[in-house]
């Protein structure tokens, strides 16, 4: 049994700036990545930015610049600083991992959701 909780969401002005936080827990052998996926109203699920064990980054090309991933690996975290927020982030924003299991699998996690709402 994986969880994965997101926090941090909330309420900015365009502008602003919002962190969010993501831990993994459970049967966690390894985690290959954790990343962030956002799906605003009326859209599809898309990604934002992801991160590797070894340090490799992807961001989306519509927050280059304005968003960055880092990764605490002794406490199963990711977290998204973004910053010159803008009205179009507003989604809600999903953590995904994949997490080798304590008894050797590899699988897709995602966590619950945590909304991000950017006034203008």
């Amino acid at each position: 049994q994986v969880q994965l909780v997101e926090s941090g969401g909330g309420m900015v002005q365009a502008g602003g700036s919002l962190r969010l936080s993501c831990v993994a827990s459970g049967f966690i052998f390894s985690i290959n990545s954790m990343g962030w996926y956002r799906q605003g109203p009326g859209k599809q699920r898309e990604l934002v930015a992801t991160s590797t064990s070894r340090g490799s980054t992807n961001y989306a090309d519509s927050v280059k610049g304005r968003f960055a991933i880092s990764r605490d690996n002794a406490k199963n975290t990711v977290y998204l600083q973004m910053s010159s927020l803008k009205p179009e982030d507003t989604a809600v924003y999903y953590c995904n991992a994949e997490i080798q299991t304590d008894w050797g699998s590899v699988e897709n996690y995602w966590g619950q959701g945590t909304q991000v709402t950017v006034s203008s």
